[in-house]
């Protein structure tokens, strides 16, 4: 018997392996999808050998690529962007880790509080999440970001709107900013030349600024996978949990078994209260079972809903998989006569907020993924029909999907770009959900999700916000000086998934309770970004699912395992410590 089973190993589960080996207990952490043994090999820049939703190493399937995909079942024009994989989809996150806004956590008395979802607050404040976002900030690490030339045109140009520079980790007003981000510093070469052969580790350390983020991080080259610039949790967390005993007094490594497919989670009555026992899974040898003292599902916003209700546990008041936020995102870009960069960098690392309705990121990415955000849309062919709309309401040149001599234009030199991700701060609403398909066949290891997304039937504060954001990234490219500017009115395209298994104080619209701990599952935890009680106000949520994991981990260890709190209490260590890397080293872990 196990202390402590963990359902996947992407952004959430590795955090609590890693503080819960750290401090003793067997841990052992099941993951669908493939371990990436030797990404340099494994891993290319080529945009669509990553991420092919069908064919491509960070699709959502098994490792054995002439097996078929684990496809959702998707509403309307819509497309949900996650993988699979040790690492999930931090593989092909940008790495930005801002704070949540403090407008989104019971307690917050602030003069804009009536701006957000106050239906749906996170049930604890702000302040008392602080020491758990500095532990994650130390362990990432993350700092401030690298600047390069297109960061300096979008500050520029925000500057010029009238926004203030924001000089702080919390924001508490309108602002533009560097991203705080999880991606090391470059040091030696990197940063200084693109000759891939001055861009090799111990030469080049920390970002050598490739703009291939989204398809994983390699870089540097030859470096121990804990010194990789972009730090997903297969490059920090994951390499930490495997070697607890070297850096931690006491420590246990983990146990990671990676296509190793959890089909059912395991319960029993105690006292009339169904109580997690367990696991059963599928690996290559046949279907087994494990058990443990505590479960915690970290599968992801689709997958989380999806293997609770496929396991046939409790709901009783219908909020499993419900309330999905991913931040109803749009695209605008500006098309320059001078250069901007834009494809070289970090994935993105620059960013302008406005408490209450959310946030506009600059973005680095490569020639096809820019022509796919550009093409992606369902408001119609750019001046053709525009969805009943020939102008775009927030005031761009070009609205839709860009076809023709347009997009030849735009694309004709993708270094002339700028670029602007719309992140809003959506509300929680009950039928934006995830549920088991009817239509899409099960896989041999259950039914797949079905994520429905009301696109055009939002609430009216989340359609305020995203058209009040559009309107200031229209204004932001004009400031900067863009001869053209394009948005591309995106239908839901879904990368920041939160919320279906959502905390709250309110026993009749949560899930978990603020352990997050769930409601009709004793000793079952869920330590994904579905466990978040809202979208957090815009911001990328990395971080604070992170924050959330390393606290639940806390609640675990006292409430099962009679220890102590330690957060607030030790000095967290860096994942980039020399205990880690020689650790990581000797024991040949991954490459």
């Amino acid at each position: 018997m196990r202390d402590v089973i963990i359902i996947g190993a992407g952004g959430g589960g590795p955090i609590v392996a890693k503080e819960l080996a750290a401090r003793g207990l067997d841990v052992l952490v099941l993951e669908g999808g493939a371990a990436f043994k030797n990404s340099e090999t494994e891993f290319t820049h080529y945009e669509n050998d990553a991420n092919n939703p069908v064919t491509g190493f960070l699709r959502m399937g098994p490792q054995n690529r002439d097996l078929g995909p684990w496809l959702p079942d998707l509403v309307q024009q819509s497309f949900l962007w996650h993988v699979s994989g040790v690492g999930g989809t931090t593989l092909h996150y940008f790495g930005n880790n801002p704070r949540a806004m403090p407008g989104v956590f019971q307690g917050y008395a602030g003069a804009d509080a009536a701006n957000y979802d106050v239906n749906h607050l996170f049930p604890f404040t702000y302040e008392s999440l602080i020491p758990y976002y500095e532990w994650v900030e130390t362990t990432l690490p993350v700092q401030t970001a690298a600047m390069g030339t297109k960061e300096q045109i979008f500050l520029e140009a925000a500057a010029a709107m009238g926004l203030p520079h924001q000089t702080t980790k919390d924001t508490h007003g309108p602002g533009h900013r560097a991203q705080e981000n999880a991606i090391l510093q470059p040091q030696g070469t990197a940063g200084h030349t693109s000759d891939p052969a001055l861009l090799v580790y111990p030469q080049a350390q920390g970002c050598t600024f490739c703009g291939h983020c989204y398809q994983g991080c390699i870089e540097p080259l030859r470096s121990p996978r804990n010194l990789r610039a972009k730090r997903s949790t297969d490059n920090s967390y994951v390499p930490m949990m495997l070697t607890a005993d070297a850096w931690a007094s006491g420590g246990n490594p983990a146990e990671l078994r990676a296509s190793t497919y959890v089909t059912k989670i395991l319960t029993e009555l105690r006292n009339g209260v169904p109580t997690a026992i367990g696991v059963e899974f599928r690996d290559a040898t046949g279907v087994h079972q494990e058990t443990a003292t505590v479960v915690c599902l970290a599968g992801g916003a689709s997958e989380s809903p999806r293997l609770w209700l496929s396991s046939g546990l409790p709901n009783p008041n219908g909020w499993v998989g419900r309330g999905l936020t991913d931040h109803h995102m749009d695209w605008v870009v500006g098309v320059f006569d001078k250069y901007t960069g834009a494809t070289f960098g970090a994935g993105s690392s620059a960013r302008a907020d406005w408490p209450g309705y959310g946030g506009v990121e600059n973005i680095c990415l490569p020639p096809a993924l820019q022509s796919y955000a550009l093409t992606y849309s369902d408001a119609g062919v750019s001046g053709r029909y525009d969805n009943n709309t020939p102008n775009d309401p927030a005031g761009a040149d070009t609205f839709g999907r860009l076809i023709g001599n347009d997009l030849v234009e735009s694309l004709s030199d993708t270094n002339r770009l700028l670029t602007a991700l719309i992140i809003t701060d959506d509300d929680v609403e009950y039928q934006n959900r995830v549920e088991l398909s009817p239509i899409v066949p099960p896989t041999e290891h259950g039914p797949r999700p079905k994520v429905v997304v009301n696109h055009r039937g939002r609430s009216a504060r989340t359609q305020r916000n995203r058209r009040f954001l559009a309107q200031r990234a229209v204004e932001l490219m004009r400031a900067a000086g863009a001869r053209h500017v394009h948005r591309s009115d995106w239908p839901p395209l879904i990368l920041h998934s939160h919320s279906s298994m959502r905390m709250g104080s309110d026993p009749t619209t949560s899930v978990v309770d603020d352990s997050c701990e769930a409601r009709a599952v004793k000793n079952l935890f869920v330590t994904d970004n579905s466990s978040l009680a809202n979208s957090i106000g815009g911001p990328n949520p990395t971080l604070t699912t992170q924050a959330i994991a390393t606290r639940a981990s806390e609640k675990i260890f006292q409430r099962y395992f009679g220890g102590d709190a330690w957060v607030g209490s030790e000095a967290p260590v860096s994942s980039i410590d020399d205990r880690v890397t020689q650790a990581v080293i000797s024991r040949g872990l991954f490459d």
